[in-house]
């Protein structure tokens, strides 16, 4: 495997707004892209319409910046076509969930061994400060001045639900966290799903101030790891229990509470019940929000078994080759 730097990746410059998680995002992209060593050359990023979606611009691979919401349906034919190519899709929350939502959920429902980026800034920037299907109810906003009357997506809660067999979230403003989820979403065989919280500093600045620090992490957030307890804190002096159904937190030493009582977590887990309940803590609910990689089960893809399907059928066809499928039939020689 050849060794890259981010500057092998790196291509333009970034005309987002000063401060936009996009910056973030992208700089993390390159790092991680390094990393993993695949060349430019064997890399293709796709996206759809909005400000996110002006990333491939900015990237020294193969890259297309297409229709709006149809970032998955580009980036599925692309695979199928290229089986060999590693495809990125980058899309924002408009983008991704409002007109391209129909493609989101069949993209992960088919398996599709792409690497889906959704970043979350809970508005619609390019079009100057709509809200969008992750805006909270009640959001105030160009388009909902009284407030938002519709609960949003939650977009783990909505890739879960389309049987989707990898899910990680990160802050934008947190480049090693980043870094971990983009690696192992390449590294999964399959649909990745990769959610990252991000500030649009125009129209819906400080929607993810709890987490967009590393002090406010250390206090709101929950690092997820497979294989390590659930624990939390300045000084992970808190923890996770289930309770009945659900999870409660608890304080690790108090109550004759030990770290044997904390849930390990287990990301490869067929059984999505615990994973769901991770990805959907701290909206509001007294819990952390839980970052990394939250759920990661091995499937058949979508694009193996399209191509299995079609050396099977060669195999079973008298020809291989246009030249031969035309020497099948009758063949006159005009003289």
């Amino acid at each position: 495997m050849s060794e890259y730097t981010f500057q092998d990746f790196k291509k333009g410059q970034p005309r987002w707004c000063p401060g936009c998680g996009d910056h973030f995002f992208l700089n993390s992209l390159h790092k991680a892209m390094a990393e993993i060593g695949i060349a430019p050359s064997q890399t293709a990023v796709i996206s759809g319409i909005g400000c996110s979606s002006r990333l491939p611009h900015y990237m020294a691979t193969y890259g297309m910046n297409t229709i709006h919401g149809r970032a998955a349906a580009i980036a599925t034919g692309c695979k199928v076509a290229n089986p060999r190519l590693t495809v990125w899709q980058v899309s924002g929350d408009g983008d991704g969930l409002a007109i391209g939502g129909n493609h989101f959920i069949h993209a992960n429902r088919r398996n599709i061994d792409l690497n889906m980026i959704l970043l979350n800034n809970r508005i619609y920037g390019l079009t100057k400060g709509q809200y969008s299907p992750t805006s909270p109810r009640g959001f105030v906003s160009k388009s909902s001045p009284y407030g938002t009357v519709e609960d949003p997506f939650r977009p783990a809660e909505l890739c879960f639900g389309a049987r989707g067999h990898f899910f990680a979230r990160a802050v934008a403003t947190d480049a090693p966290g980043t870094i971990e989820i983009l690696k192992a979403a390449q590294q999964h065989k399959g649909a990745s799903v990769c959610e990252i919280l991000q500030n649009c500093v125009i129209f819906n600045n400080g929607t993810h101030d709890s987490v967009y620090t590393k002090e406010g992490r250390a206090r709101n957030a929950i690092y997820v790891r497979h294989g390590e307890p659930l624990v939390f804190g300045e000084h992970n002096e808190y923890g996770l229990m289930q309770e009945g159904f659900g999870l409660k937190i608890v304080e690790i030493g108090k109550a004759g509470v030990t770290m044997d009582d904390i849930l390990v977590h287990d990301a490869h887990a067929e059984d999505n019940t615990l994973q769901l309940k991770l990805a959907l803590m701290g909206d509001g609910d007294g819990f952390p929000i839980a970052l990394g990689v939250i759920r990661d089960v091995e499937a058949p893809t979508y694009n193996d078994a399209v191509e299995a399907q079609i050396e099977e059928v060669k195999a079973k066809k008298p020809y291989h080759t246009f030249a031969e499928l035309l020497e099948t039939n009758d063949i006159w020689e005009v003289r």
